[in-house]
């Protein structure tokens, strides 16, 4: 089974639910994440109305889908809609091999022009909202959704640069498991992901988890060039290798 295909304004409009119709998810304030995923979020999951980007890094091609892909699948198992809009290769597969379950999921994978009419109205009826961000996103549209979310208790979740989120994740390292000499298959992937923020997330954070995922999560204590900058209110985090 796929997740939905969404074409349209008016498929669009028929597939959200109501602002004023019950949470789904219960009227939980915080979406649940995997637990190797906690660590990094203020709330140790997904706050309702707030914004969690995921930085793209370079190449863009580097582990940012599948952090995606691992923020999600809790929520989604949990009985939370979410919707990806802007990513034609975000794959049903991968998805479904994650945990996401598909038949709460829609899928925008070319807005066009009308991205941000898109965005908005997914974010007035599905629970996390995961967005490609186009090459130019003015500072006025990019608050408007980042208020409308608020307003709705959605989570609105940038796939590229977002200035002014809540927090932003980022792959900033990886190795592959799973080749011997001159043979096998790539299993899975240590990463480094790395957390900046505001408020309560403004102390850096970075751990290493395996995506996909088990059990392991090593969290990497902060060197103590980075504590001193942060006392100094200046954060700087440690760039891809």
């Amino acid at each position: 089974m796929a997740g939905r295909m969404v074409l349209g304004s008016a498929a669009l409009a028929a597939l959200v639910r109501p602002a004023s119709a019950p949470d789904p998810a219960g009227g939980h304030r915080v979406l649940p994440v995997a637990p190797e995923l906690t660590g990094l979020l203020p709330n140790r999951g997904l706050r309702r109305g707030s914004t969690i980007a995921v930085a793209t890094g370079q190449p863009r091609r580097s582990g940012g889908t599948s952090l995606v892909l691992a923020l999600l699948a809790e929520a989604s198992r949990a009985g939370s809609w979410c919707a990806v809009v802007g990513v034609p290769t975000f794959g049903a597969g991968a998805a479904a091999e994650a945990g996401i379950a598909l038949d709460r999921l829609a899928l925008v994978p070319n807005p066009g022009p009308e991205w941000p009419t898109v965005v908005a109205a997914l974010i007035d009826g599905v629970d996390v909202v995961v967005t490609a961000v186009p090459a130019v996103v003015s500072a006025s549209v990019a608050t408007r959704l980042a208020a409308r979310a608020r307003q709705r208790g959605s989570v609105l979740v940038p796939y590229g640069r977002w200035d002014g989120a809540d927090v932003t994740l980022q792959v900033v390292r990886g190795v592959w498991e799973g080749l011997g000499p001159g043979r096998g298959r790539l299993r899975r992937r240590e990463v480094t992901v790395s957390a900046r923020g505001r408020g309560a997330a403004a102390r850096p954070k970075e751990i290493k988890v395996w995506l996909p995922g088990n059990t392991l999560t090593r969290v990497i204590p902060r060197p103590a060039r980075l504590a001193a900058a942060s006392r100094r209110g200046a954060l700087t985090l440690v760039g891809s290798a």
